[in-house]
């Protein structure tokens, strides 16, 4: 009699979203606090739309479809490979490495194709024109100019705290995506700014917590770590979502554009490629090429050459 082959049963059948989500971003692969707070932005809007007390096991494959079509379905191709690839991650560790019965991301939501060869850059004149408008708060403003003239990325922009600025200096350390800590440098259109942001009603300033704040404190059931609480105001750090839709309201662009369009304007200056990857930190030289691509400006500029010498009599 031949051997009845063994069938080891999916267990967690009860384990509900939220357990889920919370033990998948406690783990180690999520240990960066960037990537962390991304994939904990991600999957936390898709649990809260599908039901946090949901059983995992309970929910489809088209259910987790719809979820991602509805929150992110027209957003940027960039955008929704982020957080489809977030999302995708937890399903995938939870069948995996807990051998819990649950869902996967459906074929039909696939990986959008991204446009490599372009940056997503805007004029100068528009980034400028943007940052010195009178109806912007003042949040806003000190966050959009930080990310133009660091050129970092969003989430680490983000992810400061008060106590990492060296304001003297107009510089602050981040973690990058690799996990190393790197400076980030701005100019004087920016150090103005974050005193004034520091400053509280009461005329004293906030010497430590998350730089840039929510507009109020969080409800005790989705209270972040203590370390996104301000110790001053008690409320929590700005998430990456938030930012993100305040941006495109006021001007119809996505956060990234900004360090795009920084690093564009650098090439367009014909600042060598070296200095460009030192100020981006792009460890690939094929990755940072895209910037030294000549903008609109710069080709407008160029065409000047071409044109018959004027006459100075």
């Amino acid at each position: 009699m031949s051997a009845v082959p063994k069938v080891t049963a999916l267990r967690g059948g009860g384990v509900s979203l939220a357990a889920a989500a919370g033990a998948f971003l406690a783990t180690p692969c999520t240990a960066n606090s960037n990537t962390h707070r991304a994939y904990a932005s991600a999957i936390d809007r898709v649990i809260a739309l599908l039901g946090r007390d949901r059983s995992l096991a309970d929910v489809t494959d088209a259910e987790i479809g719809a979820a991602l079509t509805e929150l992110w379905g027209r957003c940027a191709p960039a955008t929704w490979n982020r957080n489809r690839a977030a999302v995708t991650s937890w399903l995938l560790w939870c069948q995996t490495k807990k051998h819990w019965a649950a869902p996967c991301v459906p074929a039909e939501a696939e990986r959008r194709k991204e446009s490599a060869g372009e940056t997503r850059a805007v004029a100068k004149t528009i980034v400028h024109r943007l940052l010195s408008r009178r109806d912007i708060p003042l949040r806003e403003k000190t966050l959009w100019r930080m990310l133009y003239e660091t050129a970092a990325r969003a989430a680490e922009i983000l992810a400061l705290n008060v106590e990492d600025l060296d304001l003297e200096h107009r510089r602050a350390p981040v973690r990058s995506k690799g996990g190393a800590i790197e400076w980030v440098y701005w100019d004087s259109g920016a150090a103005h700014l974050p005193p004034r942001l520091l400053r509280l009603p009461d005329g004293s300033t906030r010497t430590h917590g998350p730089l840039f704040l929510s507009e109020r404190r969080p409800v005790p059931a989705r209270r972040p770590g203590a370390g996104d609480i301000c110790p001053h105001t008690g409320r929590a750090r700005l998430g990456y979502d938030r930012a993100r839709v305040l941006l495109e309201k006021y001007a119809g662009l996505g956060l990234h554009q900004l360090r795009h369009s920084a690093a564009t304007h650098l090439g367009d200056a014909e600042i060598p490629l070296q200095l460009i990857m030192g100020k981006t930190r792009h460890k690939n030289p094929r990755t940072a090429m895209r910037y030294v691509k000549p903008g609109p400006e710069a080709i407008a500029k160029a065409t000047e050459v071409l044109a018959p010498r004027r006459r100075t009599h």
